[in-house]
C-alpha cells in the first residue's frame, strides 16, 4: 500500500505563502497593528463617549473620558491586542489549506469571519473596560474591567471565534 502526498494545486500554495506572511507581519510588525486596533477604540469611543477622547498612535494609547471626574488612558499592549487570537488562526489556516486544497475557499471565508469575531470582541472589552471606569472608578472598575470581565470577554469570544472557524471551515 502506497500513501500518495497530493501537491497542493499553484493558487492553494500561493495562499499558504500568503498566510503565512500575514503571520510574520503580525509577529514582526506588531505595533503597526496595535496602533491601527487602539485608533478604531477611539474612533468607537468617540462616537459612543459624550467626553472627550484622544489617540496617540505613537504611544498605542487612547485617552478618554477627558472633562469627566475619570479619565484615563488605556495602552494596547503586545498581551491585549488582538493580534495574538488572530495569529494562530492564521497558521492554522494556511495548514488546512495546504492540507487540503480544496477547502480554500471555505478556510479564506472563516478565517474572515473569524478574525472580525476577535478584533471585535477585543473592541467590546476596551468599551467594558470604559464602561466599568465610568460606572466604578478608575481603581475598581479598571480592576473589574482590565483583570476579571476583560479576561473573561477575551476567553469566550475567542473561543466563540475559534469554534466558528472550524465550524466554517469544516463544514459542506
Amino acid at each position: 500500500m502506497t500513501l500518495a502526498v497530493r501537491r497542493t494545486a499553484f493558487p492553494s500554495r500561493v495562499t499558504v505563502v500568503v498566510l503565512l506572511a500575514a503571520a510574520a507581519g503580525l509577529v514582526f510588525a506588531h505595533r503597526l497593528y496595535r496602533t491601527a486596533e487602539i485608533s478604531l477604540s477611539g474612533a468607537v469611543l468617540s462616537a459612543i463617549s459624550s467626553y472627550g477622547v484622544d489617540v496617540v498612535p505613537e504611544r498605542q494609547t487612547v485617552y478618554f473620558g477627558l472633562g469627566s471626574d475619570t479619565p484615563l488612558g488605556l495602552r494596547m499592549t503586545p498581551e491585549c491586542t488582538s493580534a495574538f487570537l488572530v495569529l494562530p488562526l492564521i497558521v492554522v489556516g494556511a495548514v488546512m489549506i495546504a492540507l487540503r486544497p480544496r477547502i480554500q475557499s471555505r478556510v479564506l471565508f472563516a478565517l474572515g469571519v473569524a478574525a472580525l469575531a476577535v478584533v471585535v470582541v477585543n473592541q467590546f472589552r476596551v468599551l467594558t473596560l470604559v464602561g466599568l471606569v465610568d460606572w466604578l472608578g478608575v481603581d475598581t472598575g479598571y480592576y473589574w474591567g482590565h483583570t476579571l470581565l476583560g479576561s473573561m470577554v477575551s476567553v469566550f469570544g475567542g473561543a466563540a471565534a475559534l469554534v466558528a472557524f472550524v465550524w466554517l471551515a469544516t463544514r459542506k
